[in-house]
């Protein structure tokens, strides 16, 4: 299997919502806190389908 370094936006974006999906499970807020485990999920997601995936 070849892997690709993922673009720099997608890396972005898998980041920013990581960090959300941490911060929401760590701190109360109102709607974010429910699908914490979610948003982390998905930044984990993101990063490994830019990794797989040619193109990304």
């Amino acid at each position: 299997m070849r892997l690709n370094a993922p673009k720099k936006i997608v890396w972005t974006v898998a980041l920013i919502v990581g960090l959300i999906g941490i911060v929401a499970n760590l701190v109360a807020i109102p709607f974010i806190s429910g699908i914490s485990f979610w948003l982390l999920a998905i930044g984990w997601l993101l990063l490994i389908l830019s990794t797989v995936l040619k193109g990304m």
